[in-house]
């Protein structure tokens, strides 16, 4: 159909993909442990967005554009590791309000609209996602396929798809593992901030990163 092949292989590849940590893991995680699943399913929902974009911008070639021009690469390189820069140093800075009780509150809770936004840039701006269409995709579609592009979208969608099966199976387990620990709210704080460091590190990763 369509010229696809491989298509069990191209699924299980894909699980194993998706699972693989990476920042959108690490938003997934960190929302869910400390604002409970739906924050979690809020930011999955943000990267399954931002996934599909990749793969329309990849179907209809401009993806290509990142893979050849360095100036192009660069500059969605440096946006995207800004964005993650930005959203680590605010989980770092982040501070609870004023309370009589000794031990610190955690930061207080953001809007899914923004846990939205954050998942859907922090996947929207990495370049990398692109690339990896790019390469991963156009294995699994036979050469003489007459609807490329297509073919490229119903594989892109059910890549998403299960992507979002495995990112919201992480929200909520994570988020039922945070509420089986109940972890102070200094500790909480303290999770988020290193959280924060990790983002800070995934962003001078990108940063830093070659073509």
């Amino acid at each position: 159909m369509l010229g696809i092949h491989d298509l069990g292989l191209f699924i299980v590849s894909g699980l194993l993909l998706n699972i693989a940590p990476g920042p959108d893991s690490v938003l997934i995680m960190a929302r869910s442990a400390t604002q409970g699943w739906r924050a979690g399913s809020a930011a999955a929902l943000g990267i399954g967005a931002g996934t599909i974009v990749h793969i329309l911008a990849a179907a209809l070639g401009l993806s290509a554009l990142l893979a050849t021009s360095a100036t192009a690469f660069g500059l969605i390189k440096l946006l995207g590791a800004a964005y993650l820069l930005y959203v680590g140093a605010g989980m770092l800075l982040a501070r609870g309000k004023p309370a009589a009780a000794a031990e610190a509150p955690p930061p207080p809770a953001l809007p899914y609209r923004k846990i939205f936004a954050q998942g859907f840039w922090t996947n929207l701006l990495n370049p990398k996602v692109a690339l990896f269409f790019l390469a991963f995709v156009p294995q699994f579609i036979a050469p003489d396929a007459e609807h490329k592009a297509l073919a490229f979208i119903v594989l892109g969608a059910i890549f998403d798809f299960n992507g979002m099966l495995w990112c919201h199976f992480l929200a909520w387990s994570t988020a039922m593992a945070s509420r089986r620990v109940r972890l102070p709210g200094r500790w909480t704080a303290w999770l988020n901030r290193a959280i924060g460091a990790m983002f800070v590190g995934f962003g001078l990763k990108l940063a830093l990163a070659e073509r």
